[in-house]
């Protein structure tokens, strides 16, 4: 990978339907050029999926959690695979950190917040302990 695939990538992040001219442009190539190098990038699966940014608040969803989840050591995969099929649970990322698994969850209100936390992901076997942490702001890079 050199700098125009990074580049590519970084424009690619940024907004997704950015046509291939305008990318081609950008780096003073051929539209064909960025199509055969954005076809390796897929093949080599440094891109996964093109994908939209959603602003949860638009939907109805005002509070977003980003959620540690501790577990007993032999159940934090099952209790990830649980947790990543419920209902308004956005991602799911088993981590080294503070908490085995961190969860980004949005809730119309605190209340449907609570619920999903003790009854949905508290009453799954193997769960210790939940830490929500609610986001008050999200900066754009």
């Amino acid at each position: 990978m050199d700098n125009k695939d990074r580049k590519i990538l970084e424009l690619l992040e940024e907004n997704s339907r950015r046509p291939f001219t305008e990318i081609a442009q950008v780096l003073g190539m051929s539209e064909t050029a960025v199509r055969k190098r954005i076809s390796k990038l897929e093949d080599r699966g440094a891109i996964k999926k093109y994908t939209i940014e959603i602003d949860p608040g638009s939907l109805g969803y005002e509070i977003v959690s980003i959620t540690g989840i501790n577990t007993s050591p032999e159940s934090f995969l099952d209790v990830a695979e649980k947790v990543s099929k419920l209902e308004n649970v956005k991602d799911v990322s088993i981590t080294s950190g503070d908490h085995s698994i961190m969860a980004t969850i949005w809730a119309e209100n605190g209340e449907e917040l609570s619920k999903m936390i003790s009854s949905k992901i508290g009453d799954i076997k193997g769960v210790e302990n939940v830490y929500p942490a609610i986001v008050l702001e999200k900066l754009d890079r």
